[in-house]
């Protein structure tokens, strides 16, 4: 691993950061998770897109720079050090983009792509459902042949950003599941599987379809008739949250990625990238690290060494997820793949973004509680620190907030029980537990 930056690296980081300076809104954008919020964040993509700076590592035909993997990590750390709005159209650009340039084809990319890098479409996940858990291999909804296409009927939840997006991307079952009449069970959820199909999988008497076979990838409009966007109600009041229900929504042949019942697979290249590098980059957890070490120097007890040490944790925990992420970018840039270690990547920063909260509110105290309450940047204005000048960016924030959010990172992108079976099987080569 070269952990050595080429003059091309270094010009392109001084251009990153010259932009974002000029750029970011010094007063920070209301919560994307509101409509209002939701509106100004789809117009700060606009922004982004305008001087192609939202996709930085896609070709330039789709609105990107072409860059390589080193350079995307450098933008995406200068992009949190400078504190930028968070990206409403990450589930797209972080998840479905590389899902379709791995497995799309050249008139989907062509049709998906610019508008997803603009924020003219903003797409919604559509992956759990009742019931379903992080069992994702049992889902129920189904894709049902038509002249043309597929119609899509059945119900997805906690669908990420769906109450103000365009579009959604998932699974459906296009192909019925079979159980054995012989031994009435059904086969294991092959959820550790990267590869099956309906075909060959065979029926009768004593043979199993495996729940993730039979299933395929589809992307669908929101405001398609048949579809009802039903808002997740929460304590905070933030509807990006929903409900999806469908009933007989007709969707193209052109909008099936890869083949019709090959869903599994694809969707394993798609929730790879969620639980690795794609989706949490290190630059997020630098900045936040720095944050809670300024944070320390404004509020910190000298004496309280406990909680002096959870504060360096943080911030080696933030260096050492920073030099793993190099060490998966240098294997990238050699050509491989990340398999099951994405599972370690998940498992880590999901575990880690709750300490580094927790040490944060430790250290605030009573203040920490509140919601839009004391930030680092008033602590050090108090304290005459030299910090302060130039800081709001960085700590006009709400730790509480951000804690509880964290909250959700052992959850969503498969659960981290979920994880730890998938390392403990592929990674480890520990036998299978009893489920």
């Amino acid at each position: 691993m070269d952990l050595d930056f080429t003059a091309a690296d270094d010009e392109f980081r001084q251009r990153a950061r010259d932009w974002l300076a000029a750029h970011v809104p010094v007063t920070p954008l209301p919560s994307l998770e509101t409509e209002e919020g939701f509106a100004a964040h789809r117009e700060w993509e606009r922004r982004l897109a305008a001087d192609r700076w939202s996709v930085v590592a896609w070709p330039e035909e789709y609105g990107g720079q072409g860059v390589d993997i080193v350079k995307w990590l450098v933008f995406e750390e200068e992009y949190y050090a400078a504190g930028a709005p968070g990206r409403v159209s990450q589930n797209g650009i972080s998840l479905l983009a590389p899902t379709l340039f791995d497995f799309g084809t050249a008139e989907q990319r062509a049709r998906v792509l610019p508008s997803m890098a603009t924020g003219e479409v903003i797409w919604a996940q559509a992956w759990s459902e009742p019931e379903s858990g992080s069992d994702l291999a049992s889902l129920r909804s189904t894709a049902r042949r038509t002249d043309g296409g597929w119609l899509l009927s059945g119900q997805k939840t906690w669908s990420s950003r769906a109450a103000f997006a365009d579009r959604a991307f998932g699974l459906f079952r296009s192909e019925p599941r079979e159980t054995s009449l012989e031994t009435g069970s059904e086969a294991d959820s092959g959820t550790g599987a990267g590869s099956g199909s309906g075909a060959g999988a065979g029926s009768g008497s004593g043979t199993v379809r495996k729940p993730h076979q039979g299933l395929t990838y589809l992307m669908f409009p929101l405001d398609a008739d048949g579809v009802t966007v039903r808002p997740v109600g929460r304590l905070d009041g933030k509807p990006a949250f929903a409900e999806l229900f469908l009933d007989d929504v007709f969707v193209p042949d052109e909008d099936v990625i890869g083949e019709p019942g090959q869903g599994w697979r694809i969707a394993m290249s798609t929730t790879g990238n969620e639980r690795g590098l794609m989706l949490r980059s290190p630059g997020r957890f630098l900045a936040s690290a720095e944050r809670l070490a300024r944070c320390w120097r404004a509020h910190g007890d000298p004496s309280d060494t406990a909680l002096r040490d959870h504060v360096a944790d943080a911030v080696i925990g933030a260096r050492a997820y920073e030099l793993f992420t190099w060490a998966n970018a240098s294997r990238f840039a050699a050509g491989e793949r990340i398999g099951a270690e994405s599972s370690l990547n998940k498992v880590f920063w999901s575990e880690y973004d709750i300490a580094l909260h927790e040490t944060a509110l430790d250290l605030l105290g009573a203040d920490g509680e509140l919601i839009g309450g004391a930030t680092a940047e008033a602590g050090l204005a108090e304290a005459g620190a030299p910090e302060a000048e130039g800081a709001s960016r960085l700590d006009d924030g709400d730790w509480m907030e951000g804690y509880v959010f964290s909250l959700a990172g052992p959850i969503y992108a498969g659960t981290n029980e979920i994880q730890r079976d998938i390392i403990a099987e592929r990674l480890l080569g520990l036998p299978k537990g009893r489920r």
